[in-house]
C-alpha cells in the first residue's frame, strides 16, 4: 500500500484498528496461556496416574499377593486400565515379562526402575511419542516379594483423550480470538466514532469561518477536556489572525489616504496651472512643489518597502560590536542645525558596546532623535543616554513635550499612526518612523518602549538584549 493511500486512513480507523489489535493480543495471549495451563495439567494428572498404578501394584505384590494370580487374569488389568492402549507389565529381574499387556505394540525404550524401597515420584515418569505422535507417560518400579523374587512393575498412559480434548480446545480457542477480534473492532468502530464527534463538530465549526466572519469562535461547550485545550489555542490563533487582519485592512486605508492626499495635491497644483498661462518664475515654482510631494512619496514608498523586507531582512544584517559612544555622538552631531533652529539642546551621556547592525541602529536613534526634536518644546533640552543592565542595554531618548495620552501610547508604532496629525499636516512625517524603529528593533530580537518620565519628559528606550 503506498504511503499517500496509508495516510489517508481515517482517525477513526486508525483507532480501531489499533484497538482491535490491542484487545487480540490480550486475547490470543490468554487463550494460549490457558491452552498451556490445562495441557500442563492433563500431563500431570496423567503423571500421578501412571505413578499411581505402579505403587498400586507394588504394595499389592509387596504385601504377599500372589504373582501366579495376577498372571492367571490379564482381563483384570485391562478392566482395570480403563484405557484400551494402556501398557501394564510385570516381569521377573532378568527374566522375560510375566504379564504384558501392550495393545499397541509399542516399544517403550529400556529405563531404570525405582528401586525396591525407593518412593515413586513424578520424576520417576518418563515421555515417549508413540508413531502417530501421541505422547505416552510410563513409570517402572521394582518390588520385592515375601519369597524375595524381586518383580518389576511398568505401567504407561496413552494420552489419546487428553490429546484430542487439547487439538478441539486449541480450535476453540482460535475461533474465540477471531470471533473476539471481529467483535472488538465493530464495537470498537462504533465507540470511537461516536467519541470523536466533538472533534467532527469543531472542523464543521472551523469550517464555517471565513475572513467576513473573523469574530465566530468556536464553542467549548461539550467539548471533552482534551479538546478544551485545543479549541482555547484555536480561538487565541483566531483572536490574533482578526487582530492582524483588522490592521492590515487599516494599514491598506491608511496607505491609501496617505498617496491620495499629494496625488491630489499635485493633480490640483498642475490644473490651476493649466488653467491659464504662467510666466517661467511661476512654472519653476510649481515644479519645485511638485517635487517636493513626489519626494514625500519617494520616501514612503522607501519607507513602506523597509517595513515589507524587515520581516525577512535577518539573514542580510551585519551584526558587528558597535562603541554607543561613537554612534550616539555621530547621530546627535547630524541633527544639530535642525535642532539650532528650534533652540534645542542636543546631549549625549554613557557609553558602552552593542551588538547591532551599524546602519539600521543609526536608522533606528535617528527615528527617534527627529521625533524628539519635532515634536519638543522650543529652548529644551534632547538626551541621549546609555544604561547597563544584566540581561539587556538600553539607549534613551528624552525630550520635553506635550504629554502623550495614556490611550494613544499604545497606538504610536502604529503604521501611519499620529499622535497630532494637526502638527504632521503637510510635513515630512508620513508615520511610518516609529514602525521602521520597531521593525528594527525586532530584527535586532529587541524591543523598543515609551513612557513618561515623573519629570514629564517623554522618553522612548531602545532594548538591546544582552550577548
Amino acid at each position: 500500500m503506498s504511503k499517500s493511500a496509508s495516510s489517508s486512513f481515517s482517525l477513526t480507523l486508525r483507532a480501531t484498528l489499533l484497538f482491535a489489535l490491542i484487545a487480540a493480543l490480550v486475547v490470543s495471549s490468554v487463550g494460549f496461556y490457558l491452552y498451556y495451563a490445562i495441557e500442563k495439567e492433563m500431563i500431570r494428572r496423567a503423571d500421578y496416574q501412571v505413578a499411581g498404578r505402579v505403587q498400586y501394584f507394588r504394595q499389592l505384590l509387596g504385601n504377599n499377593f500372589p504373582l501366579t494370580q495376577l498372571s492367571q487374569n490379564p482381563e483384570l488389568f485391562e478392566n482395570m486400565l480403563g484405557n484400551e492402549r494402556d501398557i501394564l507389565q510385570f516381569r521377573l529381574l532378568g527374566q522375560a515379562p510375566i504379564i504384558n499387556v501392550n495393545p499397541s505394540r509399542i516399544a517403550l525404550p529400556n529405563v531404570a526402575a525405582v528401586p525396591v524401597g525407593e518412593d515413586l515420584t513424578l520424576n520417576s515418569v518418563h515421555h515417549i511419542q508413540a508413531d502417530d505422535d501421541t505422547p505416552v507417560r510410563f513409570a517402572a518400579a521394582d518390588v520385592r516379594m515375601k519369597n524375595g523374587q524381586t518383580v518389576e512393575i511398568l505401567a504407561g498412559h496413552f494420552m489419546t483423550g487428553e490429546t484430542h480434548m487439547l487439538v478441539a480446545f486449541r480450535w476453540e480457542i482460535i475461533a474465540s480470538v477471531l470471533l473476539a477480534y471481529v467483535l472488538i473492532a465493530g464495537l470498537g468502530y462504533m465507540v470511537i466514532r461516536r467519541g470523536l464527534r466533538p472533534l467532527k463538530k469543531m472542523a464543521q465549526e472551523a469550517a464555517g469561518i471565513h475572513p467576513t466572519s473573523l469574530a465566530t469562535r468556536l464553542s467549548e461547550q461539550g467539548a471533552p477536556l482534551e479538546l478544551q485545550q485545543l479549541i482555547r489555542s484555536f480561538n487565541a490563533m483566531l483572536d490574533r489572525l482578526a487582530e492582524g487582519y483588522q490592521r492590515l485592512n487599516q494599514f491598506s486605508a491608511d496607505l491609501a489616504h496617505e498617496i491620495r492626499t499629494p496625488v491630489g495635491a499635485l493633480m490640483g497644483h498642475c490644473q490651476v496651472a493649466l488653467y491659464q498661462t504662467r510666466t517661467t518664475e511661476e512654472y519653476e515654482t510649481l515644479l519645485a512643489n511638485n517635487m517636493g510631494e513626489l519626494e514625500r512619496i519617494s520616501r514612503m514608498i522607501e519607507n513602506i518597502l523597509f517595513l515589507a523586507r524587515a520581516s525577512h531582512a535577518r539573514s542580510v544584517l551585519n551584526i558587528a560590536p558597535l562603541s554607543l559612544e561613537n554612534e550616539t555622538l555621530r547621530v546627535v552631531d547630524y541633527f544639530e542645525g535642525l535642532a539650532e533652529e528650534r533652540g534645542i539642546r542636543l546631549r549625549c551621556k554613557g557609553e558602552g558596546v552593542v551588538l547591532a547592525d551599524a546602519l539600521l541602529f543609526q536608522r533606528a536613534l535617528s527615528n527617534l532623535v527627529a521625533n524628539a526634536i519635532n515634536y519638543g518644546d522650543e529652548d529644551s533640552e534632547v538626551q541621549v543616554s546609555v544604561e547597563h543592565h544584566t540581561q539587556r542595554t538600553l539607549v534613551n531618548v528624552d525630550n520635553a513635550g506635550p504629554a502623550i495620552p495614556a490611550d494613544k501610547i499604545d497606538k504610536l508604532f502604529d503604521r501611519f499612526y499620529r499622535a497630532d496629525p494637526s502638527r504632521s499636516e503637510g510635513g515630512s512625517s508620513n508615520g511610518l518612523g516609529l514602525s521602521i524603529v520597531q521593525a528594527i528593533m525586532a530584527l535586532h530580537h529587541g524591543s523598543v518602549t515609551v513612557r513618561t518620565l515623573p519629570t514629564g519628559k517623554i522618553r522612548f528606550t531602545l532594548v538591546f538584549p544582552g550577548p
